[in-house]
C-alpha cells in the first residue's frame, strides 16, 4: 500500500502537535470522560442497586464495541502520513470500514426498540449502539485532526459532554428508566456524528476516484491487526461483567463498573495522547529507529511481567491465610479493590505504551501483538471464572492484572525470538 504512491508526508502530518493543540484536545476529551464518570455516580442515586446494576452490566458488556470502528482511525493515522496519491482513497476506505459495523448495530437496535422496547435485548443493544457510535465519532475526529482541523475534535466531544450532562440531569430528576436514558444518549451522539461526517472533505468520503477495493487487502489487514489488540483488551473486561452476571453477582457490576471508570479515564487519555503523536511516531520508528523502539518496548514488558507476577503471588498468599482470606472475600473490601485498581491502571498503561512502540515499527510485528491479545483474553476468562464468583469486583481486577502479566511475558518472548 505504500509502494509508488508513498511520498514524504507534509510536516503538519508528522510533526508533533503543539502544546496548545494538545491541551485543547485533551480538554475536550477530558470533559467528555468526566461527564461519563459523573453520570455513573449520579445515576446510582436515581435508580438504586438493581437498575444501576443492569445499566452498568449492559455498558460493561458492550464497551468493547467502541474499539471496533476506532481500529480504522488507528490504521489511518499510521498509513496516511506515508501516502500522497492514494491519500483520499485510503481516508474514504477508513470511513467506510468504520461505518459498516455501526450501521449494522444501529439497524438491529432500531428493530428491537420497535418490537420490544422494554426488553433486556433493547437495553443491551442500545448500550451497544451508544458504544459503537462513540467509536465512529472518534475515528471521524481523528481524520479531522490529521487534516489540521483539531478544533472539530475538541468541539465534538465537548458537545458530547453537554449531551451526557443534560440527559443525566433530566434522568435523575424524572427517574427515566435505563432504557430511556441510553436511547436519549444514543440520539444525541448520532446528531454529533452526522455533523462531523458532513464536515469531512468530499474526496475523503468519495475516494478521490481511486477504487477502494484495490487498497482494501493491505489497509484491511492493517486495520484488523492494529485494532485487535485494544478490542480484545476491552472484551476482557466484558468477560468479567459476564462472569459477574452468570455467577449471580449482577449487583456487583456497579462497584466494578465505577472502579473501572477510574482506570479507563486515565488510560483513555493516555491512549488518546498516543494517537495524537502517532503520525510522528510512525515516521520516527521506521528503519533504523525500529530497533531502539523494540528495545524500549521489551524493557517495559519485562517490568509489567514482573510486577504482575508479584501482585498475583501476594494475592494467592493472602487467600491461603484464613484471616486474610476473610478480609479479601468481604463485600466491602474496597481498600483492596482500590489498590488493585491502581496496580491494574499502571500495568495497563505501561503495556499500552510498549505495544504502541512495537506496532509503529513495522507491519510484521502486528501478528505478534494481536496474537498475544488473544492469549490475554483467554487468561482473563480463566482467572475470572476462578476468582470472580468468590471475590466479586476484587476478583475481577485480580484477573485483569494476571492477564496483563501473561500478555507481557508472552509478547516479550515473541519479540525477542522474531
Amino acid at each position: 500500500m505504500t509502494g509508488s504512491s508513498s511520498a514524504v508526508a507534509a510536516p503538519s502530518d508528522t510533526a508533533p502537535p503543539r502544546p496548545a493543540v494538545v491541551l485543547r484536545l485533551l480538554a475536550g476529551r477530558g470533559v467528555f470522560r468526566l461527564s461519563v464518570q459523573l453520570m455513573g455516580l449520579v445515576l446510582i442515586t436515581a435508580w438504586g442497586a438493581r437498575d444501576y446494576g443492569r445499566f452498568a452490566n449492559a455498558l460493561g458488556l458492550m464497551t468493547w464495541l467502541n474499539f471496533v470502528p476506532a481500529a480504522a482511525e488507528k490504521s489511518a493515522l499510521k498509513c496516511l502520513p506515508r501516502l500522497r496519491r492514494t491519500r483520499d482513497a485510503v481516508a474514504a476506505l477508513a470511513v467506510r470500514l468504520a461505518a459498516a459495523p455501526v450501521l449494522a448495530v444501529l439497524a438491529a437496535t432500531a428493530v428491537t426498540l420497535v418490537v420490544a422496547p422494554r426488553s433486556d435485548a433493547a437495553l443491551y443493544l442500545t448500550a451497544a449502539a451508544w458504544s459503537i457510535s462513540g467509536g465512529l465519532l472518534m475515528t471521524v475526529s481523528g481524520l479531522h485532526r490529521l487534516r489540521g482541523r483539531s478544533t472539530l475534535d475538541a468541539l465534538a466531544f465537548t458537545a458530547g459532554s453537554v449531551v451526557v450532562g443534560v440527559v443525566t440531569c433530566v434522568t435523575w430528576a424524572v427517574r427515566w428508566s435505563p432504557e430511556t436514558h441510553l436511547a436519549l444518549l444514543l440520539g444525541g451522539i448520532l446528531v454529533l456524528l452526522g455533523a462531523s461526517v458532513l464536515l469531512l472533505p468530499k474526496p475523503w468520503l468519495s475516494g478521490g476516484g481511486v477504487p477502494g477495493h484495490r487498497l482494501l487487502p493491505a489497509f484491511g489487514r492493517s486495520t484488523v491487526l492494529l485494532g485487535l489488540t485494544e478490542l480484545l483488551d476491552v472484551i476482557s473486561t466484558s468477560v468479567v461483567f459476564a462472569v459477574l452476571a452468570l455467577s449471580g453477582r449482577t449487583t456487583d457490576s456497579g462497584p466494578f463498573y465505577l472502579a473501572l471508570l477510574v482506570s479507563s479515564a486515565f488510560c483513555s487519555l493516555l491512549y488518546y495522547q498516543l494517537k495524537l503523536h502517532q503520525p510522528a511516531a510512525s515516521r520516527r520508528l521506521r528503519g533504523t529507529g525500529a530497533a531502539a523502539g523494540r528495545a524500549r518496548a521489551v524493557a517495559l514488558l519485562r517490568l509489567v511481567e514482573r510486577a504482575g507476577i508479584a501482585v498475583v503471588v501476594l494475592l494467592g498468599a493472602g487467600l491461603a491465610i484464613p484471616g486474610t482470606r476473610a478480609f479479601l472475600t468481604a463485600e466491602d473490601a474496597y481498600v483492596v479493590l482500590g489498590v488493585l485498581v491502581v496496580v491494574e491502571t499502571a500495568l495497563y498503561a505501561t503495556g499500552l505504551y510498549a505495544s504502541f512502540l512495537l506496532e509503529n515499527t513495522n507491519s510484521k510485528v502486528l501478528t505478534l501483538t494481536s496474537g498475544t491479545a488473544v492469549v490475554s483474553l483467554a487468561a482473563t476468562a480463566v482467572a475470572a471464572a476462578l476468582l470472580v464468583p468468590a471475590l466479586g469486583p476484587v476478583g475481577g481486577f485480580a484477573a485483569l492484572v494476571f492477564a496483563l502479566a501473561v500478555k507481557a511475558a508472552v509478547l516479550r518472548r515473541l519479540v525477542r525470538r522474531h
